[in-house]
């Protein structure tokens, strides 16, 4: 797993308050770890803060599972997902 991807995890992990082992990159957000609407913004602020980066809302809302989010982060930093 890389960097980002582990990053990224422990991210949803921490603000979602779920199992390490419930973060995939298959998960949903909203239908596998119980993500609400404000929870979404809060990742959306957390992963900024963390990556340096500015994310849209078009791109937070089309971040539905733990990989999109991996994969937009990795897009926007250059590194690898």
């Amino acid at each position: 797993m890389t960097d980002t991807a582990t990053r990224v995890r422990a991210i949803i992990t921490d603000h979602l308050c779920v199992e390490a082992d419930r973060v995939q990159a298959d998960a949903h957000l909203v239908d596998d770890l119980g993500a609400d609407s404000l929870d979404q913004v809060e990742l959306t602020m957390a992963m900024e803060e963390e990556f340096g980066t500015e994310i849209t809302d078009d791109e937070a809302e089309s971040c539905t599972t733990v990989g999109n989010w991996i994969d937009l982060i990795a897009d926007k930093t250059g590194e690898p997902a």
